[in-house]
This record gives structure tokens, sequence and C-alpha cells, in this order.
């Protein structure tokens, strides 16, 4: 019972980090767009700012579930089951997260970049980075539930 509980909220930091992951490049979106009004760009810089810091708080609580779920066995051998034994499934999922993560990272720099009066890619480029977490997104979850190798 133990293990879903941690499961579960594992799932549920995951989903609310992804949030942010696909809310960020759009609020980056509206800031490329907002041109000369300072007022609208200082409102959405606000906005990001909030949500990038809410999803690094998100992040580090999936994140710690999930280390619970991967090696939490190895400190409650009675309560966690080992679950990640030879699946390498679980390699190619983390490594697709250590790409979301970057991707990320990677839009909390153009927010602070925006931020300082840096200028950001062009609206239409971050509408196509926009996507690019989806597809990542897919092939986490079809590798979580399908555990093809």
């Amino acid at each position: 019972m133990t293990y879903l509980w941690i499961k579960s909220f594992h799932v549920v930091f995951v989903i609310a980090w992804m949030a942010t992951v696909f809310y960020l490049p759009r609020i980056l979106v509206n800031i490329a767009e907002a041109g000369d009004e300072p007022a609208v760009r200082a409102r959405l810089v606000l906005m990001g700012r909030r949500l990038y810091r809410f999803g690094h708080n998100m992040f580090g609580l999936a994140f710690l579930f999930g280390l619970t779920l991967w090696l939490g066995w190895r400190v409650f051998p009675g309560v966690l089951p080992n679950v990640t034994a030879s699946l390498h499934w679980l390699d190619a999922k983390l490594s697709l997260v250590a790409l979301l993560l970057a991707y990320f990272i990677w839009t909390g720099r153009l927010l602070k970049r925006s931020e300082r009066g840096g200028a950001l890619p062009s609206s239409r480029t971050l509408r196509v980075m926009n996507e690019l977490p989806v597809l990542l997104l897919l092939g986490v979850v079809f590798l979580v539930i399908a555990k093809p190798f």
C-alpha cells in the first residue's frame, strides 16, 4: 500500500511539473509578441518567473518520490518492492526525462534573458519548440506503459 501512495504522489507531481513545462513556453510566446507594451511584458515576466519557481518545486518533489520508487527497496526492503531489476526501459525513460529537464531549464534561461531585456527567438520558433515536450512526454508514457525492453 505504501508503494502505491508513493507512486501516486510521484505521478501527481509529474503532472504538475509537466503543466509548467507546457505553459512556460506559451508565456514566452506572449512575451515575444508583447512588443512595446512594458506593462504587459512585465506582467508576463512575473507570471513566468512564478511558474518557473513552481515548476522547480514540482520537479523536486516528483524527483524525490521517483527516487524513492527507484531505490527505496534498498532502504525499506520489507515495504517497497524492487521494481527496477533488469528493466532497461527505465534507463530510456530517465534519459527522456533528462531531456525534458534540460528543455525546462532552457525555457527558464530564455525567461531570465527576456527579463533583462534580451531578445527572444521569434514567436514562430517558440511555438515550434513548444511542441517538443509533447513528443518527449509521449515517449516517456509509452515506455512506462509498454515497458518494451
